[in-house]
């Protein structure tokens, strides 16, 4: 695996036309992704779990991992100690892996953007890295988390920030107006992958709902 690998990788992923393609894509890259994400010094799954840990208590349960990938923010769940976590990723070859690394209690192959086979209030915590950017979801991929999330529990989202600045300040802005959630976490700009020449600024943001 090259550096040229990684980087044409990142692109094909960013450049995803729909979500099919979005599938096809990690499908072929889940043997090589957490390689290739550690050389990047991808920081989403650090960064949100850290924005977890402050918010929801170690014996909350079941959490969702909503675009699961390969598991690497499940595996660090574990250990610090969250002992219910489910999985839930579009990619089939993604989820493949994280179910090698047995740290999910269950693992859903699903797209955010549609409605999910949870039952309503079902989730203690969610925690979302990395897949509010470009080429993935979008706004619209938040309803059904604040469906799926029981009132008092926590989202974590990274949110690239060009869709903060595009809509997603306004819609959390509109959602705290109508009381729905309440905004108690924002670390702000930072580059989420400072090894990879050209990565524009993400945030990981806490929400709880009300």
């Amino acid at each position: 695996m090259t550096t040229d690998d990684k980087t044409a990788r990142l692109g094909a992923v960013y450049q995803a036309e729909s979500a099919e393609d979005v599938a096809r894509v990690y499908d072929e890259w889940a043997e090589n992704y957490d390689s290739d994400m550690s050389l990047a010094g991808y920081r989403h799954p650090a960064i949100s779990l850290a924005i977890l840990a402050r918010h929801v208590p170690k014996d909350a349960s079941p959490l969702l991992d909503a675009g699961a990938g390969t598991g690497l923010i499940g595996e660090w769940l574990a250990i610090t100690g969250y002992t219910h976590v489910e999985g839930l990723d579009l990619s089939q070859g993604m989820l493949a892996v994280a179910g090698r690394k047995g740290v999910y209690k269950a693992l859903h192959q699903a797209a955010l953007g549609t409605t999910l086979q949870f039952a309503d209030n079902h989730f203690a915590a969610i925690i979302s890295a990395g897949v509010f950017t470009s080429g993935h979801v979008g706004v619209e991929g938040l309803d059904d988390l604040l469906r799926i999330c029981r009132p008092g529990g926590v989202i974590v989202l990274t949110i690239k920030d060009v869709l903060w600045q595009e809509s997603f300040s306004r819609r959390f802005s509109e959602l705290e107006a109508a009381g729905t959630i309440r905004m108690i976490d924002d670390t702000g700009p930072y580059v989420s992958m400072p090894g990879e020449e050209g990565t524009t600024p993400s945030r990981c943001v806490a929400l709880k709902v009300s």
